[in-house]
């Protein structure tokens, strides 16, 4: 039967309990394969004075040592600006930065000649906070701003108008797979990456980039990541490059893997922000006018910081109806490694910023935090027309207000709240609190254009199906989502259909699995490919079962493909094998 509406375990939930699921460290050595790793930086900023690779160059085992000085193509890099170097030329700029690349036949002969390299630096100030990068003017980029309203008008309505900032710290993805590839190569200037990353076409240009190389000469593939949240969207980038450039000049597979601790240390997290702000207010707790400037800690480089800071502001609202607001922010650059995409992409800290706001109103007028929430939510005020966000989209099928109600009642908010009261004005040691909070959530790309998938699919003479689209697999079950599609709209059982691994080659000018939508636009792109299949199919296979003449196809629905035959259901007697149509 089809997979609709069956009960379908995760693609990999078998092989990942049973210990079977292949990820890329798991793969055995290839024959020749070296080991590579990375000369750190000793300095979160500090001038190269003189790097010595002698000793470490000629110790046995050692296949290759790499400065910037050797690389074919373009050093410096960037997902959208390219402002970061891959090896460092002069200025190190985040502590771990690569000064040189070691191939090695093993992990203790890389070890030894990372140490036999000598390093000669002039250490500088660094940058290391938001605070410290505001001083110092530091930035990447412009300010950019959201504005609705009349925020001096707010203001004056306002019976009372309070001050304040809030810290909102980053944090690591910790996707139990470090950052991997490894880098095979091939005739003609040719490279096979296989990379543990959401987006299997940013690493084929950037490697292809770094090589000098066309693009066609380069080949990501991806089979299933072991966890990313955003980390691995730009950040396994470096690893394939640095891998492709030793695996070139070696003429030999090169495997780069970060360990738990250097992965954590030179890789980028969610961007810490700091939020000032300014809010007027009435009595009763609706907001008239509020003021935001938000600062996002960059890091080194730009990496995705436009887009993550972006996503804050367009967040700064969250369920609430703002008529006069300004939201300003600016990413700060710092001597950190570049922070970059978290599961949320900026929205938590826009949110957590205006969630703090509203707490800071409750307190000052002594009113229940849910009432401020609700006096403020979109639709608390009822109007004929649909109210509209400060960026200008309109708020249809508005719910909120309703639910924020009936969840009041539902969880017994205010007896709750009066029995938490109690207790904390009782209790010398301890206390409790109880908050209800909504959340938006933006699914999709900001930038339109990277809102597209394509799909390719085959059916094989015995009916078997195989579905390859840009899509990776990191544990949130897109594969196995993407084969129900397929199989639904195919009209053949699940277990007809395997999702194939994430190839350039098959797959190209890919979007990156991010953004909550990697089902929605590779399915789309799967299902649409079977739709002009399944039509082909239908035109012949109607011919040849005589429900109508040959070319002319019947209504799709009575035409199944199941076991490598073609069945009219209102004939189910008369079967067509594929391989016969």
């Amino acid at each position: 039967m089809p997979a609709v509406g069956k009960n379908l375990a995760h693609d990999s939930a078998r092989t990942h309990v049973t210990g079977r699921s292949v990820f890329l460290d798991d793969l055995a050595p290839l024959a020749g394969e070296l080991v590579a790793g990375i000369v750190p930086s000793p300095h979160a900023h500090g001038r190269l004075l003189s790097l010595d690779t002698t000793q470490a160059s000629q110790l046995p085992g050692v296949a290759a040592v790499l400065t910037a000085a050797d690389v074919p193509g373009h050093n410096r890099f960037g997902p959208v600006v390219v402002d970061e170097d891959l090896l460092v030329e002069e200025y190190a700029v985040f502590l771990g930065q690569p000064l040189a690349l070691i191939a090695a036949d093993s992990q203790d002969i890389l070890h030894q000649a990372i140490a036999a390299v000598e390093i000669e630096m002039q250490e500088l100030a660094p940058i290391l906070s938001i605070d410290d990068a505001i001083a110092a003017e530091s930035w990447l980029g412009d300010t950019i701003k959201i504005e609705c309203g009349d925020l001096a008008a707010g203001f004056d309505e306002a019976d009372y108008v309070v001050e304040g900032t809030l810290d909102i710290g980053g944090q690591e993805q910790f996707y139990l797979e470090s950052q991997i590839a490894v880098a095979t190569p091939g005739e003609q200037g040719q490279m096979h990456i296989q990379s543990s990353t959401q987006h299997t076409t940013e690493v084929q240009e950037m490697v292809a980039e770094v090589l000098g190389v066309p693009f066609n000469h380069v080949v990501c593939t991806c089979k299933r990541m072991g966890g990313a949240f955003g980390g691995k969207e730009t950040q396994a980038a470096p690893p394939a490059m640095m891998a492709a450039l030793l695996a070139g000049q070696t003429r030999r597979p090169v495997r780069f893997a970060y360990n738990k601790d250097d992965d954590m240390r030179f890789t980028g997290k969610r961007h810490p922000f700091k939020s000032f702000y300014k809010a007027g207010f009435t009595r009763d707790g609706r907001v008239t006018a509020l003021d935001v400037e938000l600062y996002s800690n960059g890091g080194c480089s730009t990496d995705l910081s436009p887009a993550v800071l972006e996503r804050a502001l367009l967040h700064t609202d969250n369920t609430f109806h703002f008529e006069n607001l300004r939201v300003a922010g600016r990413i700060c650059k710092t001597h950190l490694p570049s922070n970059t995409a978290f599961r949320g992409f900026g929205g938590p800290q826009g949110v957590a910023s205006t969630e703090n706001i509203l707490e800071h109103v409750a307190r000052y007028t002594g009113l229940d935090p849910l009432d401020v929430r609700q006096r403020n939510t979109y639709g608390s005020v009822p109007d004929l027309t649909p109210p509209t966000t400060p960026y200008g989209q309109v708020v249809q099928n508005n719910t909120l207000p309703e639910l924020f109600a009936s969840i009041r009642e539902e969880a017994g908010y205010d007896a709750r709240r009066a029995a938490i009261t109690r207790f904390n004005q009782a209790s010398p040691t301890h206390l409790r609190g109880l908050a209800v909070s909504g959340v938006k959530f933006g699914i999709s790309f900001t930038r339109r254009a990277m809102n597209q998938a394509n799909a390719l699919v085959n059916i094989y003479h015995d009916g078997s199906v195989m579905v390859s689209t840009g899509a990776t697999e990191m544990g949130q079950g897109v594969n196995t989502r993407i084969r129900q599609i397929v199989a639904d709209e195919l009209g053949v059982l699940y277990e007809q259909v395997l999702v194939a691994i994430t190839s350039t080659e098959k797959n190209n000018n890919t979007s990156p699995t991010a953004a909550s939508s990697g089902t929605d636009l590779n399915g789309a792109a799967a299902a649409d490919a079977c739709s002009r299949l399944r039509e082909r199919l239908a035109a012949v296979a109607a011919g040849m079962l005589g429900s109508k003449p040959a070319g002319r196809a019947p209504e799709l629905a009575n035409i199944v493909f199941q076991e490598g035959f073609a069945i009219d259901t209102r004939k189910p007697r008369k079967r067509i094998p594929f391989d016969k149509v």
